[in-house]
Formats: C-alpha cells, structure tokens, sequence
C-alpha cells in the first residue's frame, strides 16, 4: 500500500508531492552514487527552478480535509529506501523501514509537531529552528512537519521565519494551516502552496471501511454526517459517545422556544465540553505529573516530598495542563457548533427545495419542523449567529456567554 492511499480525494496534490518525492530522491541517489564508500554524504542543494522539490510546503485546506496525513506522506515518502526505486519503481512504497517509521513517527528524521495547547511558542519553535540545522542523522532528508502552523505565536513565526528563509541544504518544512491567511504572509511566501479541499462523501466511507472496518451503512451515514471530515468521520463510527453528544446537541434547536430553554440549552453544551476536556485531564495530567516528580527526585507516592528548587518546573506544568484544558474544551464546544450549523444548513436546503440528501438524515423529522415552522431569511440568520459564536469563542470571549447569545439569537431567528 502505497503512501498516498490515506491521502483521500486529492489527486492533484498527491501528483505533485508524488513528482517530488521522485526529483528529491533522484537528487540525493545522484549525489550518494558520486561518493566514496563509508563517506558522509553531504547536503544537496534543491535547483527550484528544475525540480519540483523545494525545502518549503504550505499545506492549507478545510478542517478533515488531510492536510496533516498529505504532510505525513510527503515525509515518509521523502526517506523511502525501497529497492524498487533503483528499478524505476516510485518512492513512497508504504512498506519499507524509512516509509514505516515515518508514517507511525518513529523516525529520527522526521519531526511530527503538533500542540495540544492554545498555541505555539517561541521556546519550541527556537528547539525546532535548531533541529532544522542538522544534518540527516540516517535518513535522506531532515523532515520537519508542523502541524498546527495557524497556532505560531507572532514570536513564534518571527523565529520559524529565519529558518524558512534560510534553510539547511537537505532540511524540509512542511507547515500545515487551514488557509494562508492563518500564516505570515512573509512565511507563506517562501513556500510552495498545496490547497486540498474537502474529499466527497463517498471517498471518506470507502477509507473507513477499508481501513478501519466499518459496515458499509454505518461508514456512509457517519461520512454524510460530517460532510467528509475524515477525522471526525472515524471518530463518530467508532465512539458511541460521540454519537450521543452529537445527537444531544441536534437536539438544540427545538429547545430554544423560550428563554429559560436557551439559558439551559447553552449551560449544556458547556458543561458537555467540560465532560472532555475533564477526562483528557483524567487520563493524561496525573501520569504527566507523577512522571515529571519521578524525574525530579521526588519521594515515592503521590504525596512525596518535592526536593527544594523544583517547584518552577511543576508550576510549568501545571500552566501547560491549564492551557490543554481550555483547548480541549473549545475544541469539543467548535465540534458540537458545527453540527448545530449542519443541521441548519439541512434546514435551509428543504426550504429552498434543494436537490442535496441531507448531511442529518436521521433527524429528518425535526428538520421539517424548523424548516415547516420559519423562512430561509430566518435560517441564514441563525447560521450566522452560529457562525459569530464560533468566532466569538476564537477572540477569547467567555464561552458561556458567547453560547447563550448565540441560543438567544437562535430562538429570535
């Protein structure tokens, strides 16, 4: 199976990662050949103007639409050590050790970031300018893959951007963002843009019974579900808790008719996104923090005493779990406002007698009553308050008051 196969409904970018892959391992199989048995390679400089390769992507695209797994294959496929190459054969086979290790991440010259926080710092992105300097320790390339690039702080980019300008000979940095409005314009200029769009529903489906075992229906119905967010897509036909928290909050609309129902409606949904973000706590805080005890010599037991000088590094920690927390709890209060915009998005296409299946097809009935009950005019405008919501909770803005104005608004139409 090669690289590309989880990359779903992106022809053309898999075409041009894939001619890269070839003019990059053809530039470093040239210069190995012209070496000395047991000598170190040197770095390769990229001819930008011949080749297809270059030392900078910009992967942008849609939420689900791979841009972090188009990355991933671009890397493994950039250390592919397949004996097939020397055949003719593409690199990126899937199979060998250079396209397994960094596919599951485990290769020493590849560096899979992603954050699990608010945002991305100037510390880590001054460790990562510093890997970026090394040469390939076995691989053929220094592969750096960011994925969260839209999270750099101004700092943060300011630093990377130095990196980017001036990049080692045979380092890659593939930053993936939703658009490039999310990266410094002076950043984005220094890289090749590759712009994926959402993979259709049917492509999403075939992927989940293919690869993760799904029955047909159910991998369909969770693909419409989500208008082809791969993740989101898995994620639903496989945790039944998600399905419950998806079809509480399709729910909603028919319980904003009075005030004291959207006050509710919305302490709901806060304290459902509460509920994640305290069991991300639950599985990951205690072990991140009885490990970094152990680390700094602590006593045996929870309640061991902590050697003088270490509270600043449990402090650190205890900021940095904080910081996870309020992620994890926007990012799961988001998901359920994109549902809530799915589902008017049905509404507003029976109103005006579109010819699309509808992404919430199990909750057809409550579509019709709203659809039946208001005007598109009325929909629009709720879709917008959802929307405004959403970018309410982006501008730091209190969650709960962001979400009952948004309930309010929802019952007003």
């Amino acid at each position: 199976m090669a690289v590309w196969d989880d990359v779903v409904g992106q022809d053309r970018v898999t075409a041009q990662l894939a001619a890269a892959a070839r003019d990059a391992d053809a530039l470093v199989s040239a210069e190995q050949a012209g070496q000395e048995p047991g000598e170190r390679p040197e770095p390769v400089s990229v001819d930008h103007g011949a080749s297809q390769m270059t030392h900078a992507w910009l992967f942008t695209g849609p939420p689900g639409s791979g841009r972090a797994t188009a990355a991933r294959a671009f890397a493994a496929a950039l250390q592919c050590v397949s004996p097939d190459r020397a055949l003719g054969g593409a690199p990126g086979c899937g199979f060998c050790d250079g396209c397994h290790t960094a596919l599951i991440g485990t290769h020493a010259d590849v560096e899979i970031v992603r954050t699990d926080l608010l945002s991305i710092g100037v510390k880590e992105t001054r460790d990562l300018v510093r890997r970026s300097s090394l040469s390939p320790s076995g691989g053929r390339w220094q592969v750096i893959v960011l994925e969260d690039a839209d999270r750099l702080t101004e700092g943060a980019g300011n630093v990377l951007l130095k990196a980017v300008e001036e990049p080692a000979p045979r380092t890659v940095w593939l930053l993936c963002a939703p658009s490039v409005e999310d990266v410094l314009p002076t950043i984005r200029s220094r890289c090749r843009l590759l712009s994926l769009r959402t993979p259709p529903v049917g492509a999403v489906a075939d992927v989940l019974v293919r690869r993760d075992g799904i029955e047909p229906e159910a991998a369909d119905r969770a693909a419409r579900a989500t208008q082809g967010h791969i993740g989101r897509a898995r994620r639903l036909a496989t945790d039944e808790r998600a399905r419950a928290r998806r079809a509480a909050v399709l729910k909603l609309p028919l319980r904003v008719d009075d005030i004291g129902g959207c006050l509710k409606a919305a302490q709901e949904l806060i304290d459902a996104a509460g509920e994640d973000a305290k069991q991300v706590a639950e599985e990951v805080d205690a072990k991140e923090t009885e490990e970094l005890r152990a680390a700094l010599g602590a006593a045996a037991g929870t309640g061991g005493r902590m050697p003088r000088g270490t509270a600043g590094a449990m402090k650190e920690l205890a900021d940095k779990q904080k910081r996870r927390s309020t992620r994890t709890q926007r990012d799961s209060l988001d998901l359920a406002l994109v549902d809530l915009t799915g589902f008017y998005r049905d509404v507003l296409a029976l109103q005006m007698g579109a010819s699309v299946p509808l992404a919430n097809d199990e909750v057809r009935d409550s579509v019709q009553r709203i659809a039946s009950a208001s005007t598109a005019e009325r929909t629009l405008r709720r879709i917008e308050a959802v929307i405004a919501c959403r970018e309410a909770l982006d501008r730091n803005v209190a969650p709960l008051l962001a979400v009952e104005a948004m309930t309010v608004a929802l019952r007003a139409g």
